[in-house]
């Protein structure tokens, strides 16, 4: 006998029609605008996605074979967005700095481009041409939302995020802050104030949060509607290849990213120098920035010039073979929201050393990885040390941990993974399904002996030489 499906259950297995907003979406890009084409991307192998995003992603997007009109929409909102980036651009004092400034003049010039949105899309929300409006980008969750009241009105479901932002900067590196020119982070709860901030709270059909900093900066009356999915993730084509090396002295230390204040690439070095020093260590700095001129400063003077390799920027697409030459990834960043980097060396087989604080903290657990508790910078450096220490004595450990972190990531982080998850909150705001939950922080997908700090190494017995580590390129 045939069973004819229910009006429910063909209901249920279509695939959601989607209207993905993505302002910052570059496939060619870092950072957000990657994540916003690595996330829209996915999402169009699970529903029927039609991306909206700014003209200045066109080509990298045309060039991965989607078609304009067809697939993708442009709206250009440059005549409100050029002359406020020049604006922000002059206050925050430089390149890489100041970002809190960069958001709150992004606010004016992104509710310009969902004024165009609308103008554009409103007619087809209204006749219900989409199951359920998604922006994807920006990620930050300072920046209201106009769509999400106009889209309850007609009975459509707007998800935004992932959010991900808000982490305090802890006590004792208010320099590093006032280098950052991080002025405007002592009013950033200003926010709530704008226009349109308490109504995404009351009508956005769902939340995804990407950290649990964000969360607990989450209006109350939004909670409920809130799920837990972390910002980043990676592309398996992207990092295809695995760290084959066994872990040995002198073991190969990478840092990857920005030389500034509150990434604690100054830290670490200081934090290294003694095994830098007797040869156990080899450490690759790898990136660029304001910072790197008193990080040359601090290899001269400790005299570790052929024991410290600042390789410079790396192109993205290069990141893997940086990463894979290595042991461990070391990143004592203070402040950091998503960390991608630190997947990205997790998928490769690295495991990594970070700060207990912020996203790294949530991505990194006690059977992946080491999470350094977060203190001052004397507290923080000691941490660092002797976590390395730990794994000094016992060289093995790194593989054991490296493995545990690349099934983390294969079974959690990939973008196809986190599509999967998206698809779930889709489900659950077109009244398919119940709220989802995938745990907070996620879970790992096998049980494996914890990390614990282990005791600094004794010094080495007197006439036992050290191996020099050779500088690579």
């Amino acid at each position: 006998m045939t069973l004819i499906p229910s009006q429910r259950e063909r209901r249920q297995s279509k695939r959601p029609r989607a209207l993905l907003i993505a302002e910052s979406c570059n496939p060619d890009g870092a950072s957000v605008p990657l994540e916003g084409w690595s996330h829209a991307n996915a999402l169009r192998e699970l529903a029927d996605a039609h991306l909206i995003t700014h003209p200045r992603n066109r080509d990298a997007i045309v060039a991965r074979g989607l078609v304009e009109g067809r697939d993708f929409t442009l709206v250009d909102n440059e005549h409100v967005a050029r002359p406020l980036h020049r604006l922000a651009s002059l206050l925050r004092g430089g390149a890489g700095k100041g970002w809190t400034t960069v958001m709150a003049f992004q606010w004016p010039a992104y509710w310009e481009f969902e004024r165009l949105v609308w103008k554009q899309f409103g007619a087809a929300i209204e006749e219900g041409s989409y199951d359920v409006v998604h922006r994807i980008t920006p990620l930050s969750p300072t920046i209201p939302s106009r769509l999400a009241t106009r889209c309850k009105k007609v009975g459509v479901p707007f998800v935004l995020g992932p959010l991900n932002g808000g982490v305090p900067w802890p006590r004792g590196y208010g320099d590093r802050r006032r280098a950052e020119r991080e002025w405007l982070s002592y009013v950033r709860g200003a926010y709530r104030l704008l226009p349109g901030y308490r109504s995404t709270c009351r009508d956005a059909a769902a939340f995804v949060i990407g950290s649990e900093d964000t969360l607990r900066l989450t209006d109350a009356r939004c909670r409920d509607r809130c799920v837990y999915i972390p910002e980043n993730g990676i592309e398996p084509a992207r990092f295809e290849k695995r760290r084959a090396r066994r872990a040995a002295r002198p073991l190969r230390c990478v840092f990857l990213g920005r030389l500034v204040p509150y990434k604690g690439a100054d830290l670490l070095l200081e934090a290294c120098a003694e095994f830098l020093q007797r040869g156990e260590l080899e450490l690759r700095i790898v990136g660029d920035g304001p910072q790197r001129v008193e990080l040359e400063a601090m290899i001269r003077e400790r005299g570790l010039e052929d024991r410290v390799d600042l390789v410079g920027w790396v192109a993205h697409e290069q990141v893997q073979d940086v990463l894979v030459d290595s042991d461990f990834l070391a990143l004592p960043s203070i402040r950091e929201f998503g960390g991608g980097v630190v997947l990205e060396a997790m998928a490769l087989g690295l495991p990594a050393v970070v700060v207990g604080y912020g996203g790294p903290g949530e991505l990194v657990t006690d059977a992946t990885g080491l999470r350094i508790p977060i203190g001052r910078p004397a507290e923080l450096v000691a941490g660092f040390r002797d976590a390395i220490a730990g794994l000094l004595r016992d060289p093995a450990r790194i593989d054991r941990l490296g493995e545990a972190a690349a099934q983390r990531v294969q079974a959690h982080f990939t973008w196809s993974a986190k599509a999967r998850q998206t698809l779930e909150v889709y489900r659950w705001v077109m009244g398919q399904r119940d709220k989802p939950d995938f745990g907070m922080p996620l879970a790992d997908p096998v049980a494996v002996e914890p990390t614990r700090v282990l005791p600094a190494m004794p010094p080495r017995a007197s006439g036992a030489p050290a191996e020099s580590p050779a500088k690579r390129s």
